[in-house]
């Protein structure tokens, strides 16, 4: 599967998780925020969290971005099948999340 395959499997099964959680949905209400994903070895991806979903997934440098995620593809992979855990990733250094606390453990939700 593709990067740009997997991330939007990756949004759809989000958005489908907070529609069948509407406990999800109110936790994120309020919060806006631009996530980008840069991949070290595969490009750079934006998206955007308005409403309790994700919406708005683009291929590119997102200028401003509350929250910035840096890894390979390998351990983006990895995160996303559930291979590798976040803070495993965070330890060994294959993962580096820029925002701020708040921001760093809604990553946590969208995976």
């Amino acid at each position: 599967m593709t990067v740009e395959e997997t991330l939007t499997s990756l949004v759809d099964r989000f958005n489908r998780h907070a529609d069948r959680n509407p406990a999800v949905a109110e936790e994120l209400a309020g919060l806006e925020r631009t996530i980008q994903i840069r991949l070290i070895d595969g490009g750079t991806y934006s998206v955007d969290l308005t409403q309790g979903r994700l919406a708005n997934l683009r291929s590119g440098d997102a200028g401003r971005a509350d929250v910035r995620i840096t890894t390979d593809v390998a351990t983006f992979h990895g995160l996303v099948q559930k291979e590798i855990g976040p803070m495993k990733a965070l330890v060994t250094r294959k993962l580096a999340i820029d925002g701020s606390l708040e921001d760093k453990l809604l990553f946590r939700k969208l995976l």
